[in-house]
């Protein structure tokens, strides 16, 4: 219709609906209080074959984006972008401190969810969308700590900072400390691990959840009170445009600005620079996004890289093998990437990077 009105819009809709130009006029017949009636320039428009609209229009994505994800999915944009639309499932990550993942995926279905093992995270169990999952945060097995929530691919990422007993980790930005909760129970509730954010109510959040999970060696920590120290591993879970998460929250791509995305890869580059002093000769600092965008990703670790040579890159693929000993999911090479065409996950990226030692 050439315009974005919200009559042109609505006209272009009730024309994909299959309304012919006679029941428009019927419909815009200028009656009572109905629309006003078709102008002859509505009426040149409507008869006018269609034409295929522009990749940013098929693909329901902001213009400016179209540069940085075509960078990175090319020829597969479309199908990657068609797939943000769709609804989400629900993932749980099963919490070892209290119990096995085969004991929550029998409880899950005997109380009628439809529950399958998530396809790649040993922890994780799947309930497909509109399987009555609101009830679950209700539920006496999530209110005993028995499970939380969590998409497959941030679990993933959690697996790969290969978290051991004994070892003493920082989470730099934890936010309500989904990563947090993962890493301890991976290392079984022997260590140290230090959850820092800029808001406390998402660390008073965090610790209600620590408490329900019963993880013990997390300690919530304002962001502006950590001082020179030495960890083994730094989590940077950093702010992030979320693009890999539309399908959960499709607003945030219409909220996007490019002034917004370079205020998220600033706070990201200081973030990761806070890390490399912070992480301790031999030690590891993963980097990890809900974002698609390069820009926010594979840019930001190359900066990082060029101005920290003692830092290099490891394979995900590799440490995946260490430490999962299953082969890698799809997208995991020298870094991880997961969409929810090629994974059917969230969108995510995650690389791990080592200090020399």
């Amino acid at each position: 219709m050439q315009s974005e009105t919200p009559r042109s819009l609505t006209i272009a809709s009730l024309l994909h609906e299959n309304f012919d130009k006679a029941a428009l006029e019927n419909m815009f017949g200028g009656e009572g209080y109905g629309a006003a009636k078709l102008t002859e320039e509505e009426r040149a428009l409507i008869l006018l074959p269609p034409e295929n609209p522009p990749l940013h229009v098929q693909g329901e994505f902001p213009e400016f984006l179209e540069s940085d994800l075509s960078e990175i999915f090319g020829a597969n944009l479309l199908p990657e972008m068609s797939a943000l639309t769709e609804r989400a499932p629900v993932d749980l990550r099963v919490n070892t401190l209290k119990t096995l993942p085969a004991d929550v995926l029998a409880q899950l279905r005997a109380d009628g969810y439809d529950a399958n093992p998530a396809r790649y995270s040993p922890l994780g169990i799947r309930i497909a969308p509109g399987a009555g999952f609101a009830a679950l945060s209700k539920s006496p097995a999530f209110e005993n700590g028995l499970f939380d929530f969590q998409d497959e691919a941030a679990q993933i990422a959690s697996l790969l900072c290969a978290a051991k007993p004994g070892m003493r980790i920082l989470d730099l930005a934890a936010g309500a400390g989904g990563k947090s909760l993962a890493l301890a129970a991976q290392m079984n509730n022997i260590g140290e691990i230090i959850a820092c954010d800029i808001r406390r109510d998402a660390l008073d959040q965090l610790a209600m959840r620590a408490a329900r999970a019963g993880a013990t060696i997390i300690h919530p920590q304002m962001a502006n009170e950590l001082g020179p120290q030495s960890f083994d591993l730094v989590l940077v879970d950093a702010p992030c445009s979320g693009s890999g998460t539309w399908r959960r929250q499709p607003e945030l791509k219409w909220r996007l600005t490019p002034v917004r995305i370079a205020e998220f890869t600033a706070i990201q580059d200081q973030l990761l620079a806070q890390a490399a002093k912070l992480v301790r000769p031999g030690g590891r600092v993963v980097y990890a996004t809900c974002s698609l965008l390069p820009s926010e990703n594979e840019r930001r670790i190359a900066g990082l890289l060029s101005r920290e040579p003692d830092l290099k890159p490891l394979s995900a693929a590799a440490i995946w093998r260490e430490a999962i000993g299953t082969n890698p999911p799809p997208g995991m090479g020298e870094f991880f990437r997961a969409s929810p065409y090629l994974t059917g996950t969230d969108g995510f990226f995650a690389a791990i990077l080592m200090r020399a030692g």
